[in-house]
Order: C-alpha cells, then sequence, then structure tokens
C-alpha cells in the first residue's frame, strides 16, 4: 500500500487503499529515510514505506508495487534482485481513453498524466519485462507468469 498526499477519491479509505498523509507527515517521513522510494508525481507525493516491504518480505511473501519510473529506479538501486515489470498501455491513445474514463482527474492533470507516460513508455528497455495492458485479466495472468518463472529460476540456481 503506497504513501500519499492527495486527498482520498470518493470510497478510499485511510489504511485501505493508502496511507493518506499530510504533505509534512510525509516529508517528515523521507527525512527519516521510512520510504524505500517516492516521489513528486503530478503533485501529490507517492511513496512506498520500507516498513510495509520489509515486513512483507520477511515472512515470505513476494511484493508487488505499482509506481512509476522514478521509484522503480530507486527499487532498482535499493533491491538490485528485484523483478521489475513495465506494465504498458495498448497505445498513448488507449491511455487517454481510459483516463478519461475513469473520470477522477481533471483534464490538466490528465494532460499531465500523459506527458508523464511519454517518458516512461520511452524508458520500458530499463525493465526486466514488458506486459502490454490491452486486457486486465491477461496482463495479471502474464505479470504472474513472470513472477512463477522468476521464483523457479531462483530456485533451480539454488539447487533447490
Amino acid at each position: 500500500m503506497s504513501a500519499t498526499t492527495r486527498a482520498p477519491r470518493p470510497g478510499e479509505v485511510d489504511g485501505r487503499h493508502y496511507h493518506f498523509l499530510s504533505d509534512d507527515e510525509f516529508r517528515r517521513a523521507v527525512a527519516a529515510g521510512n520510504f524505500l522510494e517516492w516521489v513528486d508525481y503530478g503533485g501529490n507525493l507517492y511513496g512506498t514505506l520500507r516498513r510495509d516491504v520489509d515486513a512483507k518480505l520477511a515472512a515470505g511473501y513476494d511484493v508487488i508495487l505499482e509506481i512509476e519510473l522514478e521509484g522503480a529506479r530507486a527499487i532498482r538501486r535499493a533491491i538490485p534482485a528485484a523483478t521489475l515489470i513495465f506494465v504498458a498501455p495498448p497505445s498513448p491513445g488507449e491511455l487517454a481513453r481510459r483516463l478519461h474514463g475513469r473520470a477522477t482527474d481533471s483534464d490538466a492533470a490528465i494532460a499531465r498524466r500523459l506527458e508523464i507516460a511519454k517518458d516512461e513508455i520511452a524508458a520500458e528497455h530499463e525493465f526486466d519485462a514488458v506486459v502490454v495492458n490491452d486486457e486486465a485479466q491477461q496482463a495479471a495472468a502474464a505479470v504472474v507468469a513472470i513472477i512463477t518463472q522468476r521464483r523457479s529460476n531462483e530456485t533451480r540456481d539454488k539447487g533447490e
């Protein structure tokens, strides 16, 4: 679960959908080194709390983070063995259609997100795998297959 400074959308619950923090709370957590990665994205701060990831990894779980490019780069630096999967839109036009269709952001916010997406798509080569999100269930199955293959390779490499 990410932390963010953005206001909750209708139906979102603190501690269930996000850790909703004030700007000051977020910046104090950054200064204390509490984030594995964080970024200013579209005028709001988002980040992954280190304690959440560490607890899941220590319990033997895989951790999937839904983060943007700078966050992925920070994860690569912090956890070099992480598998980075880029989930790409079928096309820029389809991404725009989906963002407008959600009706959760202003036109200006959508325009900012589409500009950011151009840079992200151009950097997909930095990832270990790319999954095109034509259809959500197929994309999710492709991500699971990548993770399963990675686990299988790690087990084989350890001689287990």
